[in-house]
């Protein structure tokens, strides 16, 4: 697993890497709740409650498994670490492809969840090529090309669905298989040896890596607005796919085909957009305009009435994707070279710790909703409660910038 020296690390390498795990990803969205709820008898309300255990059961395991890995990554190079990811992740898909049961997809979700370290690594590979000023912009393309994964994978994996449920696993476990091979053959060294160090178990389990940000003020107080932000996403994405099934009578291709056009148009945002915004704003002003979106969208998912409604809410929608990009400029200003793969796994680590109770209250709360015993049924209620959760994550990043003297108001030229 060394790392090939002829070739020199650019973000064009991890573009493609993170393509082809995105895609594998989304192809399973469209057909996973689907499956469970087959698996379930047909009850919907049993299904969102199954569905929200095992995407619980995976958040958890990552939580556990990320701040190990981005640590890890921080002593043995970026590469290693993709290379048993998307390894972990084609093992996830071809026993997802055969389980008789339930728990065998849990089997499936704690192997995946325990090697999901590609995006921590990502972002460290980024902050290894390119420079501080610029970095708002990589990471656009790294938003990109989760956009594209995203356009690929839950399209594909709607039309594969309509064929047969089990299909989109099969494929997935072959982008993954690609993945590893890339990887292994192309794939760059992008952390050089001077830049690393030795692993520690007090930064590399998830409480003690989060208790580290303390030497990074600024990072440390954005880090209670990141997880309650990931919270309102995470609630929102556990519930996308049985929402729309129920309220709309969607097949998995229009579910597939939505989710296509939330990418896309994610992808054009974070490439042609974030470049141009996010510099003439500022990091912090650019953060707080996206959210502001962010929760305008929410209400209106939870309140569309027809089906046609929620692909004009993912255009407007589409424009918070300027936050994400801006907030990790913003962080890797703040941290050493030598600890951006240990950060990074912190905050992905804060993304699985987030989706352990929006899994659970997303789904629940639309089984709850949807339930034959409600004489009022509310199946946009886990919208709205995302839409309430991204304002209380904008008041504490609005109080992080001040704290750090960072203006809000007014363009900061990062």
């Amino acid at each position: 697993m060394t790392s090939t020296p002829a070739r020199t690390p650019a973000l064009s390498f991890i573009f493609v890497t993170m393509v082809l795990a995105i895609m594998g990803m989304g192809l399973l969205i469209p057909v996973l709740p689907k499956l469970i709820v087959e698996m379930q008898g047909g009850n919907e309300t049993a299904g969102a409650h199954a569905y929200g255990v095992i995407v619980m059961v995976y958040a958890l395991m990552q939580f556990i498994g990320s701040p190990v890995l981005g640590s890890l990554s921080d002593r043995f190079g970026r590469r290693r670490i993709i290379l048993i990811a998307t390894a972990g992740s084609a093992i996830d898909y071809v026993i997802m492809a055969n389980a008789p049961t339930l728990s065998w997809l849990v089997v499936a979700r704690v192997i995946a969840g325990l090697t999901a370290g590609i995006m921590a690594t990502a972002n460290a590979y980024i902050v290894d090529v390119t420079p501080p000023e610029k970095r708002a912009g990589a990471f656009g393309l790294l938003g990109a090309a989760f956009g594209i994964g995203f356009v690929l994978g839950p399209a594909i994996g709607g039309w594969l669905g309509d064929i047969d449920l089990r299909l989109p696993f099969w494929v997935a476990a072959g982008c993954a298989a690609a993945n590893w091979v890339f990887g292994f053959f192309v794939l760059p060294e992008s952390l050089k040896p001077e830049n690393r160090r030795a692993f520690s178990w007090q930064r590399a389990n998830p409480i003690g890596a989060i208790v580290a940000l303390e030497r990074f003020p600024a990072v440390l107080s954005l880090a209670g607005s990141y997880f309650i932000l990931m919270l309102a996403q995470m609630t929102l994405f556990s519930t996308w796919t049985l929402y729309t099934l129920h309220r709309y009578q969607w097949t998995m291709r229009t579910v597939g085909f939505s989710l296509m056009c939330s990418g896309l148009l994610m992808g054009i945002v974070q490439a042609t957009l974030v470049r141009k915004i996010v510099p003439k704003l500022g990091d912090t002003r650019a953060v707080v305009v996206g959210m502001i979106i962010s929760c305008c969208a929410h209400v209106c998912y939870g309140l569309a009435y027809e089906g046609w409604m929620i692909f004009a809410i993912i255009v407007f929608g589409s424009l918070a994707g300027i936050s994400g990009p801006a907030l990790q400029s913003y962080i890797t200003k703040h941290v050493p070279a030598n600890e951006q793969g240990a950060v990074q796994g912190v905050f992905i680590g804060l993304q699985s710790l987030a989706a352990i109770p929006a899994a659970l209250m997303g789904t629940w709360s639309f089984g709850w909703a949807i339930a034959p015993e409600r004489s009022v049924k509310l199946p946009g209620i886990a919208f709205f409660e995302a839409a309430f959760l991204v304002l209380c994550a904008l008041a504490l990043a609005i109080r992080s910038f001040r704290k750090d003297h960072e203006p809000i108001l007014h363009p900061t030229h990062t």
